[in-house]
């Protein structure tokens, strides 16, 4: 049978793969991974999920994953070469880093490139506007979503066989991380995932926000890898939605609702690529930043003074995952407290991050700073006492974080200040007031505005 080679990149999975299965049943199958020098950039928690990932594949495709280092557009036609391969599949890529690369390595091919499928349910561009255009707001784009659906998941004829007589090089080391990497591989997430759908995700309406508590899927690492397709996911809830409670089943659309977010950002980056590192409109286009300086040393180590922020950046540094709901408020102090554009604290979250996604990532930040497609209002301004207070109603998540205040019982721990022993532990003072720079924020906005 001829040799397909199936180019894995953000897909590191082998169940529910469309290229995979059109690559499989074109003919044998020579799967391979290419260790793009550009990768190195990715901070060290985002190198050693991938490189989870990368170890689960190779176990998966019996031994067979070829690993390669070098420049793709290089790399990729020897592999052809070597294995004789037909052609070249690959999941259609989507940012503005794939897609440039994508078509470097076409013209350096004497064979196909055939993209089947995207890391996506609904590959970018498709949902469209009835005048064609593309959306610039989720809840539109949501309703197109749903309605435009996805297929069921690709099933990987039982017969196919690994191409073996290629070599490649071994699959390095992962940089030692304090990240909890648990479920960046395919089988483990999946595990994760079903136990998820098998009982907590019947509260995740409720729960989601609380970062306290053990409420949400954990399945951003393996998205984000490719180690599970959304589509699988979806599937799973259309699946077991009847059997489940009225309440429940608002909580399984909540979850969908979390997904299609996740595609409608990839869907603005595919249409708007330069939005990936710059402001998505120009309302905003007049407000003054300050440079990033001592401040913003504090916040990236967890020194600001306000416990609710300062656990989410140290639970950053430790686990390279931060709860979705204290990345909101992280990036409203940055940019609304100390008024630091949000490109600097993008970066930090992309390079500390395990499951950092360009457009999930930068277009969250831009949602928060006012600048973004949908976004928050500029003069919503996240309080981090009233934050704490209400999402982590018994302190317990700041206290498993910050050390220094778990002397300090229920809410009080959101306000040492308060308590007369609040900095026994040297525990750091608040580096600003939140109140004054709110009015500070809101001022600059009405400047920027007039």
């Amino acid at each position: 049978m001829p040799a397909q080679l199936v180019w894995f990149r953000r897909d590191l999975r082998v169940r529910d793969h469309p290229a995979l299965v059109a690559a499989a049943e074109a003919g044998e199958v020579l799967p391979a991974f290419v260790l793009d020098p550009a990768l190195e950039r990715a901070g060290d928690a985002r190198t050693a999920a991938m490189l989870t990932a990368l170890e689960a594949l190779h176990r998966a495709t019996d031994g067979a994953l070829v690993v390669r280092r070098g420049k793709p557009e290089e790399v990729i036609p020897a592999l052809v070469a070597e294995a004789g391969a037909e052609a070249v599949h690959v999941s259609g890529e989507t940012t503005p880093f794939g897609r440039a690369r994508d078509r470097r390595v076409e013209r350096s091919l004497d064979v196909p490139l055939v993209a089947t499928g995207t890391p996506y349910a609904v590959s970018p561009g498709r949902v469209r506007k009835g005048d064609g255009g593309p959306f610039r707001v989720f809840t539109p784009f949501s309703r197109a979503w749903l309605e435009h659906g996805w297929r069921a998941p690709a099933e990987l004829p039982s017969q196919h066989r690994w191409v073996r007589r290629v070599e490649g090089e071994a699959i390095p080391d992962a940089p030692e991380v304090e990240a909890n990497l648990a479920w960046s591989a395919e089988e483990p997430a999946l595990e994760r995932w079903h136990e998820f759908l098998d009982g907590p995700i019947d509260d995740y309406d409720a729960s989601r926000d609380r970062p306290d508590l053990d409420g949400t899927s954990r399945m951003s690492i393996a998205l984000k890898l490719g180690a599970v397709h959304p589509r699988t996911l979806l599937a799973d809830l259309d699946r077991v939605a009847p059997k489940r409670s009225k309440a429940a089943q608002r909580s399984l659309k909540r979850y969908q609702t979390e997904l299609a977010w996740r595609e409608f950002y990839a869907d603005v980056v595919f249409h708007h690529p330069r939005s990936a590192w710059h402001d998505f409109t120009d309302a905003l286009a007049r407000i003054p930043y300050d440079e990033p300086g001592a401040s913003f040393v504090a916040w990236q180590e967890g020194r600001t003074g306000f416990p609710m922020v300062d656990a989410g950046m140290r639970q950053l540094r430790a686990e390279g995952w931060m709860h979705n709901r204290v990345r909101m408020l992280a990036a409203s102090f940055l940019t609304k407290d100390l008024h630091v554009w949000w490109g600097h604290g993008a970066q930090h979250f992309l390079d500390r991050l395990a499951d950092g996604d360009i457009a999930s990532n930068n277009h969250g930040w831009q949602w928060t700073a006012g600048t973004g497609t949908d976004a928050s209002p500029y003069f919503r301004v996240f309080n981090p006492v009233l934050q704490g207070q209400r999402f982590d109603p018994t302190g317990d998540y700041v206290r498993r974080w910050v050390p220094e205040l778990r002397h300090l019982e229920g809410k009080r721990v959101h306000e040492p200040w308060k308590a007369d022993d609040g900095y026994a532990h040297d525990y750091p003072e608040r580096i600003l007031d939140h109140a004054a720079e709110r009015q500070e924020a809101l001022d600059r906005y009405e400047a920027a505005k007039g």
